[in-house]
């Protein structure tokens, strides 16, 4: 499952593809943009516009008002392109707020005197065919192995296995310890991956789906935690959970791109019923009470695809999450039982990627098996199992 990563298209806050922060310093590569000091570039997007003055939101997280006169060289180019050919001629009234804009502004107050411009629409196309793109040629799942020497990537998608080749010009990214924003993933190498890492990749793949090439590959390692909350500050959008496993505290502190679910009951005891019946817990009676929770229930799991990859398999799991209501912070209270997929953070704290609440029957039937179908019921870039078994293509990493 997409972690609405990022978080998916509908959820994107306006991130920068990293392509198009790349080109914009790129196609700036002008005499005059080489010869400007740093301090007189202004790099960001456009929040608001009146007549010549332009307020910027920069990449690091200020704010700029620039005067734009009309003797301003303003340029718009497609995001990606690396060059200015084919570059055209803007006039101050066509920017507008959303737009992406690399400014060469010397003076106190800063006036512009070259501005490269990305239009909002544009970069949401190319946003939008890079989902698409990723949705039709990606595949994620958990890293089983790695192989340096042969530039491959093993991984598990649901009930598949899929390998997954490298070449020297395959883009290799990993995440931050505390993050799942694509812009904040760094260059990194196949080396980097270790089995259990969540991998989602961009290729080429062969007629089976077992083997793809990789253009692009996004690794990271997260922590899975189970337990009980100790305790909740939802005006911080921090909670405190005893960890099942390690019986010590965490703090998980909950952003904007954090996805929190309510897991329904009636699914709930279901899963459970599964899982006790996986470990020879649950016998006719186990059935019979799991028929009795809700025949809905009952059918709505099928049809997600419960009934396969053990008990409720990973692919199931996911899109009964993906149905599941969202909910926040302040819907957590003190003794509810969560599982949460959270960044490698320290070990008493960690960031929230997905937080599912109503799982304590689950739990209490087998928290270890709980995790485990947890774990492989999401991945960076989709790449959930279908009921057909075959891997679905991801919705990308979340730029």
């Amino acid at each position: 499952m997409a972690i609405g990563l990022a978080r998916r298209v509908t959820r994107t806050k306006c991130q920068l593809l990293a392509v198009t922060l790349a080109a914009l310093w790129v196609v700036a590569t002008t005499s005059q943009a080489q010869q400007a000091p740093a301090a007189n570039r202004v790099l960001g997007t456009v929040t608001a516009v009146n007549g010549n003055a332009v307020t910027v939101k920069t990449d690091t997280d200020g704010t700029v008002n620039v005067t734009v006169p009309d003797t301003a060289k303003i340029l718009k180019t497609a995001p990606g392109q690396k060059s200015l050919a084919g570059a055209t001629k803007l006039a101050v009234s066509d920017i507008e707020p959303g737009d992406r804009v690399l400014m060469l502004a010397p003076g106190d107050p800063p006036t512009a005197t070259v501005v490269i411009v990305n239009k909002k629409a544009d970069i949401e196309a190319l946003q939008q065919q890079q989902q698409m793109d990723w949705q039709r040629r990606g595949v994620g799942g958990l890293v089983k192995a790695v192989d340096p020497a042969s530039g491959t990537v093993t991984i598990t998608s649901g009930a598949r296995t899929v390998t997954i080749h490298t070449t020297p010009s395959t883009v290799i990214r990993r995440y931050a310890s505390d993050s799942v924003k694509f812009s904040d993933a760094q260059p990194s190498a196949l080396a980097a991956i270790h089995p259990g890492d969540q991998v989602t990749a961009r290729g080429d793949k062969s007629a089976d789906g077992a083997d793809v090439t990789a253009e692009e590959i996004v690794s990271g390692s997260f922590r899975n935690i189970a337990g009980l909350i100790t305790s909740v500050n939802a005006a911080a959008g921090t909670f405190t959970v005893k960890d099942w496993v390690t019986k010590k505290p965490v703090s998980i502190h909950v952003t904007a791109d954090s996805d929190l679910r309510q897991l329904d009951p009636q699914m709930a005891q279901m899963i459970a019923m599964r899982l006790k019946a996986a470990n020879g817990g649950a016998g006719a009676g186990g059935h019979g009470s799991m028929r009795g929770a809700s025949a809905g229930s009952g059918q709505s799991w099928r049809q997600n695809g419960g009934g396969s990859g053990g008990a409720g398999g990973g692919g199931g799991l996911a899109r009964v999450l993906e149905r599941s209501p969202q909910i926040h912070v302040a819907d957590l209270h003190k003794g509810d039982a969560v599982m949460i997929v959270a960044t490698s953070g320290s070990p008493d704290s960690a960031t929230a990627i997905r937080v599912v609440a109503g799982v304590e029957p689950m739990l209490e039937a087998s928290a270890s098996g709980s995790q485990s179908m947890f774990s492989a019921a999401w991945n960076l870039g989709g790449g959930s199992t279908g009921d057909s078994g075959e891997t679905g293509g991801g919705e990308g990493p979340q730029r």
